[in-house]
């Protein structure tokens, strides 16, 4: 069934750009065991690199390499043109993104990415949300680990209260646990940097980059809980830290609550942190995450080396679990668990956004144009790709 934005005269129904990149790479070789009935090609400026990917990756000799830049508009269009969906892995997003969905949003293009700046988003929003409601072409931002996995365990959380209380609960906690995860790839690294030498550069832009309802269209809800330093959760017994990806999701939740006519309550308050574990032992890990996450967020500033890592290291089996917490004032509470293989920034990160791209090509044929985030737009349809192709379980439980 054609999408709802797609242009009648694109011959592929998917395109990955940025595909010679670290995450682009990872999507395109999940393409290659996943990708059967898709007719998909390969994205990049550099026509020889992608010829050497095409190759290594084993995708068939005949699969499409399409040239373009991400700042010249005639090749970008010409992308755009042939394809239902662009998948786009190019960061960050305020440097090289925005061309791209400027003409997405034009042609009616169907676009789906792996963002974490809300910043960008505010801006995309602003300036080409009213050409995508007209073309129907869907936005999609953040289809990656941030902010995929958070989203999915609040809808969990919430359709479970209300099939359980007939009401949503307000006061949600998301604690993410981590299994032999090494560091942020240099793209994530990059794209944080990004974001907060543009917060630093302009007191109003830092201001917007601290508002959790950046992207909620005017909406003002209550004061949200940030946590800034070492905690002790009572409900999990266990220390927490200061999550560096918390603002992003934070930001896409709400927007998620907004777009969906604020299903969670217009008192919806929401934090998020990292497990550190339990007794002394924790509360010492808790304070040393604290301070790596500070560093990452300004390296400029401690005069940190250039980035120049190709990717995570990991150590054994990666592995990640989400607990998102519950409650509401008539002491209701229930827990949502989201749990995944893989490393969350890197081959998880580019399973995610793969199913949701198939998802925005396959199963939402009626769905409007807009700018969306993927909780808002089909939550259940995107967790049903993510549990039959085994990327992501969910569970909840009243407590």
């Amino acid at each position: 069934m054609i999408a709802a934005g797609a242009s009648s005269q694109a011959d592929l129904d998917l395109v990955v750009w940025g595909a010679t990149g670290f995450t682009g790479r990872l999507v395109a070789e999940r393409l290659v065991s996943h990708g059967q009935g898709l007719r998909w090609g390969l994205a990049g400026r550099d026509v020889e690199a992608l010829h050497r990917l095409r190759e290594k990756i084993g995708a068939p000799a005949d699969t499409p390499l399409l040239v373009a830049d991400a700042h010249d508009a005639e090749s970008l269009r010409a992308l755009v043109s042939r394809t239902r969906v662009v998948l786009s892995t190019v960061g960050p997003f305020l440097r090289h993104g925005s061309l791209l969905v400027d003409l997405c949003a034009a042609s009616g293009t169907d676009y789906v990415d792996i963002n974490g700046e809300p910043l960008w988003v505010r801006d995309m929003i602003d300036r080409f949300e009213s050409d995508a409601r007209r073309t129907g072409a869907r936005i999609v931002f953040s289809c990656g680990f941030d902010s995929l996995p958070f989203e999915l365990g609040v809808h969990v959380l919430e359709t479970q209260a209300r099939k359980r209380w007939d009401a949503p609960l307000p006061r949600v906690s998301s604690r993410i646990a981590f299994t032999d995860v090494g560091g942020f790839t240099a793209g994530t690294v990059s794209t944080l940097v990004a974001s907060a030498d543009a917060a630093r550069a302009d007191h109003a832009t830092g201001a917007l980059a601290a508002d959790p309802f950046l992207l909620t269209g005017g909406f003002r809800g209550p004061q949200q809980p940030r946590p800034t330093g070492p905690e002790f959760d009572d409900r999990l017994g266990m220390w927490a830290a200061p999550w560096v990806m918390a603002s992003i999701n934070e930001a896409n939740l709400h927007r998620s609550n907004a777009l969906q006519g604020h299903a969670w309550g217009e008192d919806f308050t929401y934090d998020e942190m990292m497990l550190a574990g339990p007794g002394e032992a924790g509360r010492e890990i808790a304070e040393g995450i604290t301070e790596v996450m500070a560093a990452i967020v300004a390296p400029r500033v401690a005069g940190a080396p250039a980035i120049d890592q190709a990717g995570p290291v990991v150590g054994g089996a990666p592995s990640y679990k989400v607990l998102v917490l519950g409650t509401d004032a008539d002491g209701h509470r229930m827990t949502a668990t989201v749990s995944g293989e893989g490393d969350p920034g890197s081959d998880a990160a580019a399973a995610m956004a793969l199913e949701a791209a198939r998802c925005v090509l396959h199963d939402l044929p009626d769905a409007p144009g807009g700018m969306w985030t993927p909780g808002a737009l089909a939550p259940a349809q995107i967790a049903a790709r993510l549990i039959e192709n085994g990327v992501l379980t969910f569970s909840a439980f009243a407590r």
